[in-house]
């Protein structure tokens, strides 16, 4: 195991009773800001009976009413900023595909903020001065490149600022400009090791070391895969634009679940259908508290990311409690013939079976009035031209390991290696044909 190296030691080790002061002091300090400035929360806290006086512990956080993504479109573009515009130096925004984008506003101190906690992420991956980081995240509204790229230039790092696609353009600079670290998404990295097999580059012309991949959730087996075909130490790392982007938490090389940066956000696991705030170590949706952003402070933020939260004693020395990977999101939901079913839970079965790739599909049609479910499942090229009675029988074994752990009948086809499309951002695993 690499000597673990941490950034900011006085703040991601110190004690949990000076930690958890530090946060009911920014809490309150933050809860007054947003009641005298923002007039969504002075109406939202007036409408729930609570007062700012009126938290006097971080256990009376829970009398605080929620805050969702919708809260942030009904108020689009600047009901949420918390500080005259005039002060806003940079805005991100969501892609807002389903809707308006959510806007992100950014006073000076917050890119200081953020610039400082993505080092500390960076540093908990393994990257150093000495490290060339290429980002292949996309520059943009998108909070992941921009984000990444100054963390990496506060740590000293040398940064390759090329953005996503053109993965042979990609591999070249990789190449050529010794690279020694990779920044993208799971996907986009395993899609990256495909190339280098299918050009036979061989990976001793690579100056890889390390990857930091996130933006979507990934398992553990496709770790394994990537960090095998691309020589290298990958660890996962959490953000979401809506409370700043990258740097929320973030994997030290113990790889054993990811450091929350609980001085800046305060983080809570409730029932996603009550809203009741669970006891820490049982999973549900993550909610978060920021208490150090300026320009758009959020009060519990339902992300829709589910996970759990806990504390360990980790072997790096930080004492800042922990988020497992995200292994799916509540509004990522699909409902067929009443079950409810998340892709994350079709990836875990999928993972049991030897010859399967990462690469898989939710494809959801109707049958009359009767809504189907198929599953297109890539396989390696072995078994795809291995003979048929081997195919039939993986076939009827994953059919019958979803319907077992789903409770629902489901077609599973099996497809030839690199027919699914592969994605230079984050992975679309479902395919809703429902409506046309």
């Amino acid at each position: 195991m690499e000597k673990h190296k941490i950034w900011d030691v006085e703040s991601e080790t110190m004690s949990r009773d000076r930690l958890e002061q530090f946060q009911l002091e920014r809490l309150q300090s933050t809860l007054n800001r947003v009641y005298r400035n923002v007039t969504f929360y002075r109406n939202r806290l007036e409408g729930a009976g609570v007062m700012p006086g009126d938290v006097h512990s971080l256990e009376d956080l829970e009398k605080l009413p929620f805050t969702t993504k919708e809260d942030l479109r009904d108020n689009y573009p600047y009901g949420m900023l918390a500080v005259p515009l005039r002060e806003v130096v940079r805005i991100h925004s969501s892609t807002g595909t389903t809707g308006k984008p959510t806007v992100i506003g950014y006073s000076r101190n917050d890119m200081d903020t953020w610039s400082e906690l993505v080092a500390r992420i960076l540093t908990a991956g393994g990257v150093t001065s000495e490290d060339v980081v290429q980002i292949a995240f996309g520059y943009g509204l998108f909070t992941g490149g921009f984000g990444l790229h100054y963390g990496a230039e506060r740590i000293g790092a040398s940064v390759i600022p090329v953005s996503s696609g053109n993965t042979r353009k990609q591999l070249m600079i990789m190449e050529d400009y010794r690279t020694t670290a990779l920044i993208c998404t799971p996907s986009y990295a395993h899609f990256i090791s495909e190339v280098i097999e299918e050009h036979h580059i061989e990976l001793g012309r690579l100056s890889l070391k390390r990857g930091l991949f996130g933006a979507e959730p990934w398992s553990e087996r496709m770790r394994v895969e990537i960090e095998g075909k691309l020589g290298i130490t990958a660890t996962d790392n959490y953000g979401l634009s809506e409370v700043m982007g990258p740097g929320v938490a973030g994997e030290c090389l113990e790889k054993s679940g990811l450091h929350l940066n609980e001085d800046h956000y305060i983080p809570e696991i409730i029932d996603p259908e009550t809203g009741r705030v669970l006891p820490i170590g049982e999973r549900g949706e993550l909610v978060i508290t920021t208490i150090t952003n300026e320009a758009m402070p959020l009060i519990r933020f339902r992300t829709r990311d589910l996970t759990r939260l806990y504390v360990d004693s980790c072997a790096c020395g930080r004492t800042l409690a922990k988020i497992e990977k995200v292994t799916g999101r509540t509004d990522d939901m699909i409902i067929i013939k009443g079950i409810n079913v998340f892709p994350s839970q079709v990836e875990q079965i999928l993972n049991q079976f030897e010859g399967i790739t990462p690469h898989y599909q939710i494809v959801l049609g109707r049958d009359g009035a009767l809504d189907t479910m198929e599953v297109l499942v890539e396989v390696h090229e072995n078994l795809f031209f291995d003979e048929m009675k081997k195919q039939r029988e993986l076939l009827d074994t994953v059919r019958e390991a979803l319907r077992s752990a789903l409770g629902l009948g489901v077609g599973v086809k099996l497809v030839e290696p690199k027919t699914l499309e592969r994605f230079q951002g984050k992975a679309d695993r479902v395919v809703d044909n429902r409506e046309i």
